[in-house]
């Protein structure tokens, strides 16, 4: 049993690694900073460090503050990550930018409500990290569009030569976002590994073994490489046209918002995040530049991800039950 679970833990990593190579790359390709390859396999690189630099807080809040860990059994981790890579996989087919983060969280809530009820949720955990999801967005959007307006105040006066400079600059930020989705993002698969680890009987304790730690990198970084095409071309283009002044500001404030989310210990949506600071980081220059409708049709994705999720992983525990008895 642990062994499927692992197995559908490093999917849902691979899968999210390339899922969210698009909130990474999207800028950068868009405005033509670096060659897709190029950009895939730098954030890639710096996707894989990430987990190794900040800690494992997200984790943490994942694996052990939300779910009573003595009242969970691996089949509700397993019916939880096999709802999660539906999920993933059916937004990746159609393009939509959904969020893994919300998806893990609903799959895991979905199966461990309907395996032991309701008070199998840690009301502390679960309050820290809707408010991780929730809040991040909007932050997203504000800091972004805060750094925009900052930074065409500091080259009110410049050559059109300036966007060499921005297109330049779009590399570091690259690194730096990577960076903070490797930390944030890799650090649920933990969380998910660390606790099924405790189910099986393996540890004692919650804890995060080193192994855990470089697997988990692993898999995101190598979902990253592979990239996400579909998700890459909505988030590139549809929205408004990018510039490389768009794609360095957008990447600065999703970076900030990412990094303090993870030291904090809260899981946010990459997805969300960065479509949030796409959006601020255009407004910031002109309002109307900004289709909203495109992003109205990606909230309407994120809504319906917990309770989608939460339902079939609810689903998918009963019957993963019967098959077990």
């Amino acid at each position: 049993m642990f062994i499927v679970l692992l197995i559908l833990a490093l999917v849902f990593d691979f899968l999210n690694g390339m899922h969210d190579s698009s909130n990474i790359v999207a800028t950068v390709i868009s405005s033509r900073a670096a060659q897709p390859r190029v950009a895939l396999l730098l954030a890639a690189i710096a996707n894989f460090l990430g987990p190794f630099l900040f800690g494992v807080a997200v984790a943490t809040t994942i694996g052990d503050d939300l779910l009573v860990a003595e009242a969970i059994t691996q089949t509700v981790v397993i019916a939880a990550l096999g709802a999660a890579i539906v999920w993933n996989l059916l937004t990746w087919y159609f393009g939509i930018p959904s969020s893994s983060s919300h998806a893990l969280v609903g799959g895991l809530l979905g199966a461990a409500i309907v395996a032991a009820g309701v008070a199998v949720v840690k009301a502390d955990g679960l309050l820290k990290i809707v408010l991780a999801l929730l809040l991040s967005p909007p932050l997203g959007l504000l800091t972004a569009f805060l750094i925009m307006r900052l930074t065409l105040w500091v080259v009110r006066g410049a050559t059109p030569n300036v966007n060499i400079a921005f297109r330049r600059l779009q590399i570091p930020t690259l690194l730096g976002l990577s960076l903070s989705h490797g930390a944030n993002d890799a650090q649920k698969t933990m969380g998910v590994i660390a606790l099924g680890l405790l189910t099986a009987g393996i540890t004692d304790s919650f804890f995060i073994p080193i192994w855990v730690i470089f697997v988990s990198a692993l898999a995101i970084a190598l979902g990253t490489a592979l990239g996400g095409w579909r998700l890459i071309r909505t988030l590139g283009g549809k929205i408004y046209k990018i510039r490389p002044i768009h794609g360095f500001t957008s990447q600065v404030a999703g970076a900030g918002v990412i990094i303090g989310a993870s030291i904090w210990g809260g899981p946010v949506s990459t997805t969300q995040v960065m479509s949030s600071a796409i959006v601020g980081a255009g407004a910031g220059e002109r309002v109307n530049k900004v289709r909203w409708n495109v992003l109205r049709d990606m909230i309407y994705g994120w809504i319906l991800t917990i309770p989608v999720t939460a339902i079939l992983a609810g689903i998918l525990y009963l019957g993963l039950k019967q098959v077990i008895r």
